[in-house]
């Protein structure tokens, strides 16, 4: 695709959306993954015992509730003399440690890592939200667009069936979102009404991710080594889906909500047009 054709949008805003929409609309981390093991997730998948489903599970829905709560009550604005460019490297350092840990020790210890590595995940995605202009400390709706990344990086077979993409998980979402956002100040945590369906929407697709992640690591590679390159891989992956989500939100508030769906869903146009100019016999 050309961001020179998305009309209507000036040269770097075009060139913007187009890299977002890259980053949302293929947001794949399995087929990362296995081109750094060199071998099909599908592999690592028939390793994994039968009652590790469950617990990947439990671990995934614990470690958004925690990433859920962080985001309602702790997630605010720092002062204006301390605010930091986005430190994606050194969260990315510290996921890389949280994952030579866990793939030295094995599945279990990983499975202990999650939360933590979930926490920096959460505050690696605020950092980048800053520095695309949201305001967390005031809105709400801003530290709840931090929790949508965890969704919008992983894809569930029935988002692809039905062809889900990026506008349409957001609306999917707010309606979890809304719900809890009406209830936030006036109720405890764990009472607000809405909170258990929103986890669960969530992790439902972060879930798939993190099954990708361990099916990975199951894959004999390289131990301790192998789990601090698929933490970084995956540190990676959420950080660029995060970019480019709130770059969207940011062209939003610029050129208006309306404008920049219809730019983004002409980019989809595009796409699909090349890809039936395409022949696999003939080539383009």
């Amino acid at each position: 695709m050309n961001e020179l054709v998305v009309q209507g949008l000036p040269y770097q805003a075009a060139r913007e959306l187009t890299w977002s929409y890259r980053q949302l609309e293929h947001p794949s981390l399995a087929a990362r993954l296995s081109d750094v093991i060199a071998s099909p997730i599908g592999e690592g998948m028939k390793l994994l015992p039968r009652d590790w489903r469950k617990r990947i599970d439990r671990t995934v829905e614990m470690s958004m509730q925690q990433a859920l709560q962080l985001a309602l009550f702790s997630l605010r604005d720092p002062p204006p003399e301390q605010m930091p460019a986005s430190s994606r490297l050194g969260h990315k350092l510290m996921a890389t440690g949280f994952g030579a840990v866990g793939g030295f020790f094995g599945p279990l210890s990983t499975l202990a890592e999650l939360p933590f590595t979930t926490t920096l995940m959460m505050r690696s995605i605020a950092d980048i939200a800053l520095s695309e202009g949201e305001q967390l400390r005031s809105d709400m709706d801003a530290r709840m667009a931090c929790v949508q990344v965890f969704a919008l990086g992983g894809r569930t077979r029935d988002d692809e069936d039905a062809e889900v993409g990026y506008y349409g998980m957001r609306i999917t979402l707010g309606l979890h979102f809304e719900s809890v956002i009406e209830y936030v100040g006036k109720t405890e945590g764990p009472h607000i009404p809405g909170i258990i369906n929103l986890v669960r929407a969530v992790a439902a697709r972060f879930g798939v991710v993190i099954s990708d992640k361990f099916a990975a690591q199951m894959v004999p590679v390289a131990g301790a080594l192998s789990g601090a390159t698929l933490n970084l891989i995956f540190m990676n992956h959420y950080q660029n889906v995060a970019r480019g989500h709130f770059i969207v939100r940011r062209l939003e508030r610029t050129y208006g909500a309306e404008r920049i769906r219809d730019a983004y869903r002409h980019l989809a146009e595009l796409e699909q047009a090349e890809e039936r100019a395409f022949s696999p016999i003939e080539g383009w």
